[in-house]
């Protein structure tokens, strides 16, 4: 439980604010898969998010962030779906309707083309989730935004990205990349017209 006298700026939201925001919230598209549902984050999914920033799971993100970091970073994200039609997910297991994790599709300061991003909690790590939830949010990013590139940028150190990114059929652009940053480019899937 987040500790509202020190994080204010967590509290729950009151109406007629929250209506405002669920109204907005509902814009956000959902995804659904056999085992997930991409939704529209709230400011009660930033817990968990802060605790995936915070932690060792950030190291190869350019973290651990600190907390005003991770509000800073989820709030941007947040924002891009009214900024440019793209940004973040909460991902939930649909057996339980557990959060276990976020997607997005975003562009940060300094990035040169849409990225897909994907943060999930080290509980579900080897249950296929995270390539799952990725999956839904690139075909979404290709064909239905129809974004025409669509790229992951991964610290080399992190195999764990690196591997997703492998089978969700990405290729690393030596011409992008550089010793800090892979640039894994997602190409639309084998069928699809473009």
């Amino acid at each position: 439980m987040t500790n509202i006298q020190a994080y204010p700026w967590e509290a729950p939201i009151t109406e007629p604010a929250a209506a405002l925001a669920a109204r907005f919230s509902d814009l956000v598209p959902e995804l659904v898969t056999k085992r997930l549902t991409l939704r529209a984050p709230t400011l009660s999914d930033f817990p968990t998010y802060a605790e995936i920033l915070m932690g060792d799971r950030a190291e190869g993100l350019g973290g651990p962030f600190d907390r005003e970091e991770a509000l800073l970073d989820f709030s941007q994200y947040v924002a891009g779906w009214l900024l440019r039609g793209t940004g973040l997910w909460a991902v939930e297991r649909r057996s339980d309707e557990a959060l276990i994790g976020f997607v997005l599709v975003g562009m940060e300061y300094g990035d040169q083309e849409p990225e897909l991003g994907y943060l999930f909690t080290a509980e579900v790590e080897g249950e296929g989730y995270a390539t799952e939830a990725a999956e839904a949010a690139r075909d979404f990013a290709l064909q239905d935004l129809e974004l025409p590139v669509l790229v992951s940028c991964v610290d080399p150190a992190n195999t764990r990205s690196a591997l997703l990114a492998e089978r969700l059929g990405a290729f690393i652009d030596p011409e992008a990349s550089d010793p800090e940053t892979n640039i894994w480019r997602h190409a639309p899937k084998k069928g699809d017209p473009s």
